[in-house]
């Protein structure tokens, strides 16, 4: 049986390292402070020649070389991201450039930290319609560019970086299912306003700046039982247990998310994959580069059931289990 399946994987992530105790000197922290709440160590954070599109088409060039496939023969760019350098053209467009994927089409895909999940899903079923296909789905953010330096509570959470895989027809492994799910009611607890508006009838009242505001206690309570959820109604559906699974890959939000998750799954530390402490929240980023870091350490062996799971603004949230 044929499947559309991750043929390749690659990650690209900025020089510059945040470490924390950089961050002390510049909000109202510690490193213990941090590293007790989050887990997280350090940050990469995107400098010159480095902007979204460019980490995102060097990851991609990785991923195609994984893969093997060259870019001429990829036939649809989709990029992930919440943070794109421009809002015309998409990052997707300028990837294409950079890499030379002249037959590709290519968009965007705002669906927050889900991002990436949601992007190899519409991948899929492109492959699913057309077995020939071949799909780039990256995802890539700079949410140095949009964070707020002042707010303790939100700027040491986040990251740069992209990762990205290719995606193609595979003979007795792939993508098995997936269940992706959003909730628009309660955008409010994990948003970014946009740019300002240039029409005065549309200028948002309560806009504080385009930069990421969440009430942390809030999205902790919903992501680990909405994951939880996601990652339950799948292994029911696909009548396996948490025990079958050889690695899953969560957002990598922060440590204590990842431990409470994996505690009401029931899952061992070794079947999860944590990458947190080296490079923060790097939202629709996160699960790519995990994924990417997990196959160049031989964490994954042909016929292993692979797990991720993800959940971020909109809300957004979902699951999606591969054969390796």
């Amino acid at each position: 049986m044929r499947r559309a399946a991750v043929l390749g994987t690659g990650s690209c992530l900025p020089e510059r390292l945040l470490t924390n105790a950089e961050l002390e000197q510049m909000v109202e922290t510690s490193d213990e402070w941090i590293t007790a709440r989050t887990g997280i160590r350090t940050r990469r954070i995107a400098g010159e020649n480095e902007q979204n599109y460019q980490l995102a088409a060097q990851a991609a060039r990785r991923a195609l070389d994984a893969a093997e496939v060259r870019a001429e023969e990829i036939g649809l760019i989709i990029v992930a991201t919440i943070s794109p350098h421009m809002l015309v053209p998409s990052c997707a467009c300028f990837v294409q450039t950079e890499i030379g994927a002249a037959k590709a089409f290519a968009f965007d895909l705002n669906a927050a930290c889900s991002g990436f999940l949601y992007g190899l899903d519409v991948a899929a079923k492109y492959v699913a319609a057309d077995p020939n296909m071949k799909v780039l789905v990256i995802g890539s953010e700079t949410l140095s560019a949009r964070v707020d330096w002042e707010d303790r509570n939100t700027c040491i959470l986040f990251g740069d970086g992209a990762g990205a895989c290719v995606v193609g027809s595979a003979e007795g492994r792939g993508i098995i299912g997936s269940r992706l799910y959003s909730d628009g009611s309660l955008w409010n607890l994990l948003c970014m306003d946009s740019p300002a508006s240039r029409n005065p009838d549309l200028i948002a009242p309560a806009s504080k700046g385009c930069f990421i505001q969440m009430a942390g206690r809030d999205v902790f309570k919903y992501a680990v039982r909405a994951m939880e959820n996601a990652v339950t109604d799948l292994l029911t559906q696909q009548q396996l247990s948490i025990q079958d699974i050889a690695l899953i890959i969560p957002h990598q939000a922060n440590i204590r998310i990842l431990d409470n998750l994996a505690e009401r799954l029931g899952a061992q530390p070794s079947q999860i994959f944590c990458n947190v402490d080296k490079y923060g929240n790097t939202s629709a980023a996160s699960i790519p580069i995990a994924l990417d870091e997990a196959v160049r350490e031989g964490r994954l062996h042909r016929g292993d059931k692979l797990l991720l799971c993800s959940f971020g603004g909109g809300f957004t949230w979902g699951s999606m289990l591969l054969e390796w």
